[in-house]
């Protein structure tokens, strides 16, 4: 569909006067959907575009299922197609908590060999002992204005007038901006005379970080228009939420889903399915997640809760920039009549089920492969399940690790799966 610049009805002479006034510098590439009126036309010519300018083949990019009509301005800008990530899946992984029950199949995207068979062996082994028993011990989406003030006088009045009128915000404020968004509660930080007011809201299924930031938009211009004194909003997000950025506040007061996740590991699944006791991985755990990463000065003690979270990430169409603060976490493990216990704590899990890239076809199916996708009746069930789900995931990841490290298996592992061994082997 060609606009009212005079662009040619027929589709191939609109792409070539596209391709004319891209290449002589009178059409931007980013004004290509309002000129030719068609999301999925406009990723096309931009990709001829490229592939003339720089003498690249872009095909593969460009073979996809997305209808950019759909996703434009809600997903995604200057679309040129697509990259394909490979899906396996690891399980079946039994998983007890408050909203998830029964046995799932963790859709893992990645491109390293090892990752999948890793979690699937962890997987093995927790199902075997009884299953992952995972909790939501906190659940709320987090937004930290920051606010100016003339003095700390101003600062601490600022803050009781704020903690002692969340309910009126939630009434007045935020119950226009969302229907399924609720501001719970307030957390102020003062230094000097700066303010920071970290709220903190249910979501639902949404992760929220949209919601929320409407929503403490729309609170701080309530401040500034009926607080009794002086100040104003400087930042809308002033890093104390925080949002993709490793921090202690997150792992302190929890940000999304602060989830544990749980198994006692029978000693003959340890030596049998995972080649080691018990004993050898709490001891692995206590030398190399604790004391590594506090010799490290890490945020973090745990050994690659990163990897199973982006994976699952990719996979389920969450924001992979959130894999930052979602990876932190403890794992703790403890030798108990011969078995082991052992724990993954994950205090800032971001999830959702609704919203951004879970919108997305190969990512919906994801979700709806655990049984997670769309809304949960009643809302926030399916974003709490998926928390919990996940976690197990992360509990299976991180028990395989471990133990292969206790066993000595780690570089043989990525030997056979991460080079190509395993398949050179099997053909011979």
């Amino acid at each position: 569909m060609a606009s009212s610049s005079g662009l040619s009805r027929e589709p191939g002479r609109v792409i070539e006067e596209a391709l004319r006034r891209l290449e002589e510098g009178s059409l931007s590439p980013s004004r290509l959907e309002d000129e030719l009126g068609n999301a999925n036309l406009a990723a096309l010519v931009r990709r001829l575009y490229l592939e003339k300018r720089y003498g690249v083949n872009l095909s593969s990019i460009g073979s996809t299922i997305l209808d950019f009509e759909d996703l434009y301005g809600r997903n995604i800008e200057n679309p040129i197609g697509a990259v394909q990530i490979p899906v396996g899946v690891a399980g079946p992984l039994r998983v007890k908590g408050d909203y998830a029950d029964g046995e799932y199949f963790i859709p893992l995207a990645t491109t390293e060999g090892a990752l999948v068979a890793s979690v699937n062996r962890g997987a093995k082994a927790v199902t075997l002992s009884g299953g992952a028993r995972s909790k939501v011990l906190v659940d709320g989406m987090t937004r930290a204005p920051l606010l100016w003030t003339p003095s700390v006088e101003e600062a601490a009045r600022l803050a009781e007038w704020v903690k002692s009128r969340v309910a009126e915000l939630q009434e007045k404020v935020v119950s226009g901006v969302t229907r399924h968004g609720r501001l719970v509660e307030v957390n102020p930080f003062i230094v000097g005379n700066l303010v920071w007011l970290r709220f903190r809201f249910k979501t639902g299924d949404a992760m929220g970080m949209n919601m929320v930031t409407i929503s403490s938009d729309r609170i701080c211009r309530y401040i500034e228009e009926n607080y009794p004194g002086e100040a104003r909003c400087v930042a809308l997000s002033g890093n104390l939420c925080t949002d993709k950025k490793p921090a202690m506040v997150n792992k302190l007061l929890g940000r999304g889903k602060y989830v544990v996740s749980e198994a006692v590991i029978k000693r003959d699944v340890a030596e049998k399915v995972l080649k080691t006791t018990p004993e050898a991985i709490d001891f692995v755990n206590r030398v190399k997640n604790l004391m590594g990463s506090a010799v490290a000065g890490s945020h973090s003690f745990n050994a690659h809760y990163a990897n199973i979270i982006a994976a699952v990430f990719l996979a389920t169409g969450q924001d992979a920039a959130q894999v930052v603060e979602s990876s932190m976490g403890y794992t703790w493990t403890e030798v108990r009549d011969g078995d082991l216990y052992i724990s993954v704590t994950l205090p800032s899990l971001e999830v959702g089920t609704v919203g951004g890239g879970t919108r997305l076809p190969t990512q919906r199916e994801a979700l709806a492969l655990l049984g997670v996708a769309g809304g949960g009746d009643p809302p926030g069930t399916n974003a709490l399940k998926f928390a919990e789900i996940l976690a197990a995931a992360v509990l299976a990841g991180e028990l395989n690790l471990l133990a292969a490290i206790a066993a000595g298996h780690l570089a043989r592992a990525h030997e056979l799966l991460g080079r190509g061994g395993l398949r050179l082997t099997r053909k011979s």
